[in-house]
């Protein structure tokens, strides 16, 4: 048993959540309307999960899962991760964040910077390229036909490691994407985001192999058009 703490909020970490639960492993959620916004899942999922502010959240966890929009990223509480794995499901989108000069430029990637301000932790790019819908229906137990495969990328092997463990015990295999410089060939607007696992109006999504998923990533290059929700960001 892991126990898992999350630092943001939305459909994606609380399917990452009941996945975890669902697994056996102890679950901290946090949301910034505080605790108490939580109370209906805590409810509906019982002990193994419990509510909690950020830093507690982030204290409590072994590993941490950081899912929140990237301009905040400085506000991550970096004093109760340090040592820890950080699993980055953030996208930077420069409509919202605003244009960041070095990500724009693709001298680094925003899993670079979230390395450079969490620097005592391990950063694990992974989760940010499902849809939470898809997320929560094609978990499979190891070994079962039509088990999908999410990317991962990160500069520590052991960090890589125990991502790929969590993943397996919710139901996913690992796909290894390289260096947190290698980060971008998942990121929006890239053959790997969302499309391996259905369209936007598939509801239960589609099977996606690691052999599709390693096909995928190589496919992706610089100069790729960057979209989301199917919209060129610009």
């Amino acid at each position: 048993m892991t126990t898992v703490g999350f630092v943001g909020g939305g459909r994606i970490v609380e399917t990452v959540a009941r996945l975890g639960v669902a697994a056996g492993h102890r679950v901290v959620v946090s949301d910034t309307r505080g605790p108490e916004a939580l109370r209906d899942l805590v409810a509906e999922l019982g002990p193994l999960l419990s509510a909690a502010t950020f830093e507690q959240a982030a204290e409590a966890g072994e590993i941490v899962m950081v899912r929140i929009p990237f301009d905040a990223y400085q506000s991550i509480p970096v004093e109760p991760i340090a040592g820890k794995v950080v699993l980055d499901a953030c996208n930077y989108d420069p409509r919202r964040d605003g244009p960041i000069a070095d990500l724009d430029a693709g001298r680094l990637t925003s899993s670079d910077l979230m390395q450079r301000y969490l620097r005592g932790s391990k950063v694990v790019k992974v989760f940010n390229n499902i849809l939470a819908r898809h997320l929560r229906s094609l978990a499979r137990p190891h070994g079962a036909a039509g088990r999908s495969a999410l990317p991962i990328a990160g500069d520590d092997d052991q960090a890589k490691a125990a991502v790929t463990a969590l993943l397996d015990s919710i139901g996913y295999d690992a796909v290894d994407a390289g260096p947190l410089a290698e980060s971008w060939r998942q990121e929006p607007g890239t053959p790997v985001y969302r499309s391996p696992y259905g369209s936007l109006s598939d509801e239960t999504g589609t099977p996606a192999s690691a052999a599709k998923i390693r096909a995928a990533l190589t496919a992706a290059h610089r100069d790729y058009p960057i979209t989301l929700w199917g919209k060129p960001i610009t």
